[in-house]
């Protein structure tokens, strides 16, 4: 079936949604709360299985253009500069990387301009079984089907299950930044005790960076954030010091990281979950943005035939909540690992890398992150009208 439907949100998990649901057919209509969109974080990398969502919404070519190739994950060091794994030559880099701003503005352009209205601000719902109605600061309307993309903070998801736990801090702090420089930067993730500098380019002349460090409580901040991270590194190996060099202090942002205990459904009814709203996960398997997309491709899916929408969102929870539980289990426990990592633990991960050789480890790392990377999408029925604008 076809329908109206309203998307809470304008974030990247929002806007895949909306694109998705258009491209089966549906009308459209995005609420997000921001007057006009900044940039939330720096930098994100996407792994195949992200990749293939954007493919699916007819986006490849947009997203690969948008981004760069990065090994980072395979390109592993200590703060002295030590290689502890090299990237495999004669292969492609299994990540795409790109600025955050730049996945999100082809987002946008993938829609018409009237879909996305900004500085309208939800402020309740109700439905029976025959709509749902929505409440915010320009009005009220009904839709046929409403998904809640409004971030880890969702007030959809408070609506639907008051009882569930909100988002819990999970004992580390986040610096990322975004560095202006010609030099010939590789992505590459430095380990050091307790902390990690992760270095993606993200295009020419754009390098992301992000310093994940341990911290006893949430919403600490530094008059300079950008001197707080070069103490940090002090004394750390090339280019680190000339990134941070090379960053201006406003494209610096400290981040707490939190995720979300997990939830009994991510639908009820007409109304449905996505992205951090259900699954908020840390950043240590490069995941949160690209499992929001998978989430928008399965549930227009679900969507795409005379499944009833009740329906089609039961289907939709059953597919999804499993492999994005499971996914914000392994990140969490990922971070926790490096984070958490005294001495002893931080020589022994480190010794256990070096001892790996990079073409092993090439071979072994698709089949670990296989259940991950392997997804694939269903296939959408696209209308001829919903053509990726822009």
């Amino acid at each position: 079936m076809t329908g109206h439907a309203i998307v809470i949100g304008g974030g990247i998990g929002g806007l895949a949604a909306a694109v998705a649901l258009r491209r089966i057919g549906w009308q459209v209509e995005v609420l997000e709360r921001v007057h006009a969109f900044g940039e939330v974080g720096a930098g994100l990398s996407q792994s195949p299985n992200a990749m293939r969502a954007l493919a699916e919404l007819g986006l490849a070519e947009q997203a690969e253009a948008a981004s760069m190739p990065t090994w980072a994950t395979h390109a592993m060091r200590l703060p002295s500069g030590r290689h502890l794994m090299h990237a495999p030559t004669g292969q492609n880099p299994p990540l795409r990387a790109f600025r955050r701003a730049a996945l999100h503005r082809l987002l946008r352009q993938a829609l018409p301009q009237d879909v996305v209205h900004t500085g309208v601000e939800v402020t309740g719902l109700a439905q029976d079984s025959e709509k749902v109605t929505v409440t915010h600061t320009a009005g009220r309307q009904d839709a046929d089907l409403v998904v809640g993309a409004d971030g880890i903070h969702s007030l959809t998801r408070r609506l639907l299950w008051p009882q569930a736990p909100g988002p819990r801090f999970l004992g580390y702090t986040a610096w990322v930044g975004l560095a202006g420089t010609s030099l010939p930067v590789r992505g590459s993730m430095t380990l050091g005790r307790g902390c990690y500098f992760l270095i993606h380019p993200v295009a020419p002349g754009q390098v992301y960076w992000a310093l994940g460090s341990a911290a006893d409580q949430s919403g600490v901040r530094f008059d300079d954030e950008l001197e707080q991270v070069r103490r940090r590194v002090a004394g750390w190996h090339d280019p680190i010091p000339a990134l941070l060099q090379a960053t201006p202090p406003e494209q610096v942002r400290h981040l707490d990281i939190h995720d979300l205990p997990d939830l009994p459904a991510y639908a009820s009814g007409r109304i449905a979950l996505l992205g951090d709203a259900a699954h908020a996960m840390s950043p240590d398997r490069g995941q949160g943005a690209g499992q929001s997309i998978e989430d928008a491709v399965v549930l227009a899916a679900a969507l795409a035939d005379n499944t009833p929408v009740p329906a089609a969102l039961a289907a939709y929870d059953a597919q999804r909540r499993p492999r994005t539980q499971a996914t914000a289990r392994n990140a969490r426990q990922a971070g926790l690992q490096v984070i958490n990592a005294g001495s002893t633990a931080h020589a022994l991960i480190a010794l256990a890398l070096r001892l790996t050789p990079s073409t092993l480890w090439a071979r072994l790392a698709p089949r670990t992150l296989g259940p991950l990377w392997d997804w694939t999408p269903p296939t959408l029925p696209t209308m001829p009208d919903a053509l990726p604008h822009g």
